[in-house]
């Protein structure tokens, strides 16, 4: 008999994920802290994340954890009152950070993926209020209708996609794009961004491969970076590097120190390139 995929289903890299949160959360260093990671990620994201490799090749996605959420908690701070979280995943934020109570937290993903989370999170108090909202965001209409009736509600929104653009090719992206710039309130969007090299890198090893043969193959890496949303009115406002932000927060890869000393003899053009290699960036509506 064949052997069943690592990835079955989108839905499965939550877990996956969240595996990873687990790892960090574990550290007696850890620089946040998901109490209910581990119960999110179940033996399917425990699974994954062993036959990836254990916590060698986790720190992307802690680093990317901590990031979104100083991102998050600022733009909080200075004046959001509604987060809308698209593809939400295993996202408990609304339960672990310092949210204030007014906030609106929007958790949006499919219905499967809403049952398996209220199920674990049931007896939890998130810290803010949270609206569920089941839908596929490849229907257009039914996002649109979404965006609009969030939007209305919302002063000033603040959209979070975290790992959900790499799964869509460039026109889906530009549509996405184009439908979160209607609503006059969604202010400010926040990504993860790849580069064209780094999705040619990660397709050709195992965690490219492994979400392909579940059906989510990772496409989007444009290679004019934050520049692709310009057409659909938004602007880069931050630009935080993986690469750098790593090293800020003491969770690099095993030999970055080789590619920090390439940057010293390197030309500025490549060390920009090095620079947008990955990263996070708030984007702003024009």
């Amino acid at each position: 008999m064949p052997e069943s995929p690592l990835v079955s289903h989108i839905s499965d890299t939550a877990r996956w994920v969240a595996m990873y949160r687990a790892f960090e959360s574990e550290r007696p260093d850890a620089i946040f802290k998901d109490p209910y990671a581990r119960k999110l990620a179940g033996p399917v994201g425990e699974r994954i994340a062993a036959a990836m490799g254990g916590t060698a090749f986790a720190w992307p996605m802690i680093v990317r954890t901590a990031v979104l959420d100083e991102i998050i908690l600022r733009v909080v701070r200075e004046g959001a009152d509604t987060v809308l979280n698209l593809a939400a995943g295993l996202d408990a934020r609304p339960w672990r950070l310092e949210l204030p109570s007014s906030l609106t937290w929007w958790d949006v993903d499919y219905p499967a993926m809403h049952e398996y989370k209220r199920d674990a999170m049931k007896g939890e108090t998130p810290r803010c209020r949270v609206e569920w909202a089941a839908a596929d965001l490849a229907d257009r209409a039914a996002r649109q209708a979404l965006f609009a009736r969030v939007g209305q509600s919302a002063k000033r929104a603040l959209v979070v996609s975290e790992g959900l653009l790499v799964y869509l090719d460039a026109g889906a992206v530009r549509e996405l794009a184009t439908d979160l710039h209607g609503p006059a309130s969604f202010r400010q969007w926040l990504i993860d961004l790849a580069s064209p090299k780094l999705l040619e890198w990660i397709n050709r090893r195992n965690m490219g491969k492994a979400t392909a043969a579940g059906g989510a193959p990772m496409k989007f890496g444009p290679a004019e970076g934050t520049e692709f949303f310009g057409p659909s009115g938004w602007r880069e406002a931050e630009w935080r590097s993986t690469g750098e932000e790593a090293r800020r927060l003491h969770r690099e890869m095993r030999m970055a120190w080789l590619w920090r000393l390439f940057g010293l003899i390197t030309t500025a053009k490549n060390r920009e390139r090095w620079r947008r290699f990955a990263g996070f960036a708030l984007l702003e509506r024009v």
